[in-house]
């Protein structure tokens, strides 16, 4: 049985982040390939306007989080979240978050 991954979304107004909440937050993908998550993870709306701000994982990694900037017309900033499954060893799972862009 193939690895499938799960792509999340979180979307920051200035209105939402005044009062400390996402505006808006969901799945993009999920239970899909490594090629097809990587694809929805670098595919935002607001990485054409102001670019990648960063790239995040955490230590394990068991997650990538790339942070985009913000789009001129609305304020809005959109980060996505690829979620790097239990079942992918920890040497999988850095060369993974390597690939995404994060310096581990």
């Amino acid at each position: 049985m193939p690895t499938l991954f799960d792509v999340t979304y979180e979307i920051f107004t200035p209105e939402s982040a005044a009062e400390g909440d996402a505006d808006e937050r969901g799945f993009i993908s999920e239970n899909v390939s490594l090629r097809d998550a990587m694809q929805d993870l670098h595919a935002t709306r607001t990485n054409e306007v102001d670019g990648v701000e960063s790239i995040e994982c955490d230590t394990s990694p068991r997650w990538v989080t790339v942070c985009n900037g913000m789009e001129y017309l609305t304020g809005a900033t959109e980060s996505r979240s690829l979620h790097i499954p239990d079942s992918v060893s920890d040497a999988t799972a850095r060369r993974i978050a390597r690939l995404a862009g994060a310096r581990i």
